[in-house]
């Protein structure tokens, strides 16, 4: 008998978040959690902090009694900069959060010392995101299994509307991103492709969006060669999954093309034991662009999106595509394969094929491409490659502000003449030199888009946290892109 997924949500189990006028030293709180700038900030707790080592130091974290300078029980103090970015800012609010959960607090309110409206947005990302934790297959309660009801981010700001209104977007994007790292988290057997269609579709019906579901059958008679050849291996068949989102008076079409490889064997062409171990992460480019298309509709964002997650599951067997195999895409061209490891650039080249047919005007794919990508900007930095400079700048000016780390590399004039080497069909699919592999995969998906704006997001780096939580990332799943994607369709919807 297959396993069951769980029905427990980490996205649905975040803390609902709040902001308030009130000060520090009277808020009815469990734990408050006091950002400490200057010597000042802390004056009445100075004693107590100097005891504990306290020295303010910036993201330095310590635990005091409240005492009677608040009506806390207890005080997390936080070290901060004197001037704090939003970055920093969304970073010591995760430390705090994780300190009062750690503390067993039902309430905690946050006292970071905002200066302006988007300073009190970043501290609710930070806390709402500091809070998720993966707990859906453990069957024992640990000392670490309380679960924090509510946040409460204090500000002078905490009047004005539009704080309040922005404060609950960041509650929507951030029930998104955890959503997506629900999904990656997943073990690879209880959401393979048919299984995790299942899931979009349901949890699609929650919001105003129009959910379409492609099996093996019907991708066979729209043509999607790439799709069903990648996984042409598993018992468990490929499934394309295209979600609309058509809002009245939409400014813009924004389409967004996601990998959902559900687990990566390499195929025939066979990864090492240790190299499988995270291959359940292999579909996280589409669990970032469903979740993020829908946070866009709860948004309500006057932005059109259509959305592609492309699932296939690439195991090694009888029926496996085979390097040397050539496959009809749904563009109709033909692809010469030559590594059945390198099968998400297969997958994304049908879903980018339908973008463009839907009349997209700018294309975004997501996908934890290439290890190449890993080996030139490291473990936390995505990168971004394209058609349009355009297009590429407004994705790294939406990181930027979400804190999401992204960076340009190019598309080099060479790899177009490596995609198109091969000597028996239209296109190769993997670079013939051990060197460059970003660039030749980015090149080969830019075959596949035409004349429209696209970028691509390669989150192989980012997209897993293999080590001890950071900031606001968690171990395992990140969530990484769905911020980002989120504030590009805003930015798109505000005309900037």
């Amino acid at each position: 008998m297959a396993p069951s997924t769980p029905a427990r949500s980490s996205a649905s189990s975040l803390p609902d978040v709040s902001v308030s006028t009130a000060k520090p030293s009277t808020v009815k709180t469990d734990v408050l959690v006091l950002g400490v700038r200057t010597d000042d900030d802390a004056a009445d707790l100075a004693p107590t902090l100097a005891l504990l080592g306290f020295t303010g130091e910036k993201g330095q974290v310590v635990v005091a009694p409240g005492g009677e300078a608040t009506k806390a029980g207890t005080v997390v103090a936080v070290g901060l900069s004197e001037e704090p970015d939003a970055e920093e800012l969304r970073r010591a609010a995760a430390s705090g959060v994780r300190a009062a959960i750690r503390l067993k607090a039902s309430t905690t309110a946050l006292a970071l010392q905002p200066a302006g409206a988007d300073d009190v947005v970043a501290v609710a990302e930070g806390a709402l995101l500091g809070a998720y934790r993966y707990e859906a297959y453990k069957t024992k309660a640990s000392d670490d299994d309380a679960r924090l009801g509510a946040v409460t981010v204090l500000s002078a700001f905490g009047r004005q509307s539009t704080v309040v209104d922005a404060v609950e977007h960041a509650a929507v994007v951030a029930r998104a991103t955890a959503l997506a790292r629900d999904w990656v988290n997943t073990p690879p057997g209880d959401l393979r492709p048919p299984a995790f269609a299942d899931q979009i579709a349901e949890v699609a019906g929650r919001q105003p969006v129009k959910v379409s579901v492609w099996d093996e059958r019907r991708l066979e008679k729209e043509g999607c060669g790439g799709i069903l050849g990648v996984g042409a291996g598993s018992e468990a068949p490929p499934r394309l999954v295209r979600l609309s989102y058509e809002p009245r008076k939409a400014v813009t079409h924004l389409a967004l093309v996601g990998k959902g490889i559900t687990f990566d064997s390499g195929g025939l062409s066979i990864k090492s034991g240790s190299g499988m171990q995270t291959m359940k992460i292999d579909m996280a480019g589409a669990a970032a662009v469903v979740a993020a298309t829908l946070a866009i509709a709860e948004l309500g964002l006057p932005v059109k999106v259509t959305a592609f997650a492309c699932l296939a599951e690439n195991m090694p067997s009888g029926s496996a595509t085979r390097p040397g195999d050539v496959l009809i895409m749904r563009s109709g061209s033909t692809v010469e394969v030559h590594n059945t490891d390198a099968e998400g650039r297969l997958v994304l080249a049908d879903g980018l094929s339908l973008a463009v047919e839907a009349g997209a005007d700018r294309i975004v794919d997501v996908a934890t491409l290439t290890g190449a990508c890993v080996v030139a900007l490291g473990e936390r930095t995505t990168g971004v490659l394209g058609n349009d400079d355009a297009l590429s700048d407004a994705i790294l000016d939406a990181a930027r502000t979400t804190g999401e780390s992204m960076w340009p590399l190019p598309i080099v004039e060479e790899m177009k003449s490596a995609v198109t080497s091969s000597k028996i069909a239209d296109i190769r699919q993997h670079n013939p030199k051990p060197y460059g592999g970003t660039l030749f995969a980015a090149a080969f998906l830019r075959e596949f888009v035409g004349d429209t704006p696209w970028a691509h997001l390669d989150i192989a780096g980012p997209s897993f946290n293999d080590g001890g939580e950071h900031g606001y990332t968690p171990s395992g799943g990140t969530g990484v892109s769905v911020r980002t994607l989120v504030r590009l369709a805003s930015d798109l919807a505000s005309g900037d």
